[in-house]
C-alpha cells in the first residue's frame, strides 16, 4: 500500500552442511608427514639445517622446553598432534612465509588448525626463551659489558645499544583503510629493536602501524619512557681512554630519531668538516648493528618477505618469536 514501508525480513545465513568430518588423506598423518622427512634427513646435518633453520641439538633443546606449553590429550575421537609436529611446523612457516593453506600439504595438519597451532607455539617460544635469550640489561655492568662490545667492535666508544625500526608488512585487516599503509607504499606494522655489538636483540616493540615514523614509533615503547625518565640505570659518564673528556653512555640511531644528550645520530650532511665526517663514520659503522641483525633475521625466517596474512593479534606473536630464536641461535653459536 501507498506510504506504508516495507517490513524488512533477516536472512539468516544457511551454512552448507558437512559432507564428511574430515578428509581422508589427512587422517594418514601418519604416512605422510613432513616428520618422516626428518629422520632422513638426520643422516645429512646441513639439510635439516636448511629445512628447520636449526641444527638437531638446538631442535631437541627447544622442543623439550616448548613441549609442557603445547602438549595436548588424546581423546576418543583422535588423537592429538604431537607437540614434535606442532613445533616442525611452526618452524616450516616462520622458515618458508608458506601460508596455511600451502603448509598443509607437506604437514598433513588442516589450514584451521595451524592457524590455532602456529599462534601458540610461537607464544610458548617467547615464553621459555625470553628470560634467558632477551634480557635486558638491569645494571651498571651489563651496560658496561655492551659498551666494552661496541668499542672492540666498532671503534666506538660508551654505546649502549643501535636502535632503528623495520616495516613487516601484512594484509590490512578488512576495514582499517589506510591506517596501516606506509611512505613505502605497503601496509605494515612496525617492529623497534635495540640491539647490542653482537647482532642480538636486547629489546624489540611491535605493533604500532606504518603510518607513523620510526623516530613516533619508538616515543610508545616503554624502553624510551624509561630512558626520558632514567630509569635505565645506565653507568655515569666515564673518560674514554686517551681522553680528558668525560662523556655519557649513549644509544644510537640515523636521522629519523631525536636527538638527545643520551641518544645520539649522525650530523647533517650539510657543512660537513673533518671531524664531523669522522663521527659519521664512526656512528654508521655502530648503527650497522641493527641493520645486520634485521638483514639476518629477514633471511633467516622468510615470513618477512611475503605479506603475513593472519589476524593481528597473531602476527605479533610470530614476529616477537623470531626475535627470540635469532637471539637462540646466535647464543647456541650452531647456525
Amino acid at each position: 500500500m501507498p506510504g506504508k514501508k516495507k517490513r524488512e525480513t533477516k536472512v539468516k545465513k544457511q551454512h552448507q552442511a558437512r559432507t564428511k568430518w574430515v578428509k581422508e588423506w589427512l587422517l594418514k598423518r601418519q604416512d605422510l608427514t613432513h616428520t618422516n622427512l626428518l629422520e632422513e634427513l638426520r643422516l645429512e646435518p646441513d639439510d635439516w639445517r636448511n629445512y628447520l633453520r636449526m641444527d638437531e641439538d638446538s631442535y631437541v633443546m627447544l622442543l623439550k622446553l616448548v613441549t609442557p606449553l603445547i602438549e595436548k590429550q588424546d581423546t576418543i575421537l583422535r588423537p592429538a598432534i604431537s607437540p614434535h609436529e606442532r613445533l616442525t611446523a611452526t618452524l616450516r612457516y616462520l622458515g618458508t612465509g608458506r601460508n596455511y593453506e600451502d603448509l598443509k600439504f607437506s604437514t598433513i595438519i588442516s589450514p584451521q588448525s595451524l592457524g590455532k597451532i602456529i599462534p601458540e607455539t610461537c607464544s610458548a617460544i617467547f615464553q621459555v626463551l625470553r628470560n634467558d635469550y632477551m634480557k635486558f640489561p638491569s645494571t651498571e655492568d651489563e651496560w658496561l659489558q655492551i659498551a666494552s662490545d661496541f668499542e672492540k667492535r666498532c671503534n666506538f666508544v660508551n654505546c649502549v645499544g643501535a636502535v632503528d625500526g623495520k616495516h613487516v608488512n601484512i594484509i590490512p585487516p578488512a576495514g582499517s583503510g589506510s591506517y596501516f599503509y606506509n611512505y613505502k607504499g605497503t601496509h605494515s606494522l612496525i617492529l623497534m629493536a635495540v640491539v647490542n655489538a653482537n647482532l642480538e636483540f636486547i629489546m624489540c616493540d611491535f605493533g604500532i602501524n606504518g603510518r607513523i615514523s620510526d623516530g613516533g614509533v619508538i616515543e610508545y615503547s616503554s624502553f624510551y619512557k624509561k630512558l626520558e625518565n632514567g630509569q635505565l640505570r645506565l653507568p655515569p659518564p666515564t673518560k674514554p681512554r686517551n681522553s680528558n673528556t668525560s662523556l655519557p653512555f649513549v644509544f644510537i640511531a640515523d636521522e629519523a630519531f631525536t636527538l638527545r644528550s643520551d641518544f645520539l645520530k649522525p650530523f647533517s650532511r650539510q657543512d660537513l668538516n673533518n671531524e664531523k665526517k669522522i663521527f659519521n663514520y664512526r656512528l654508521s659503522r655502530a648503527r650497522c648493528k641493527v641493520e645486520n641483525a634485521f638483514g639476518i633475521l629477514s633471511n633467516r625466517f622468510r615470513i618477512f618477505h611475503t605479506k603475513i596474512s593472519v589476524n593481528l593479534e597473531a602476527i605479533d606473536k610470530i614476529v616477537m618469536a623470531t626475535c627470540i630464536l635469532n637471539n637462540f641461535f646466535f647464543l647456541q653459536r650452531k647456525y
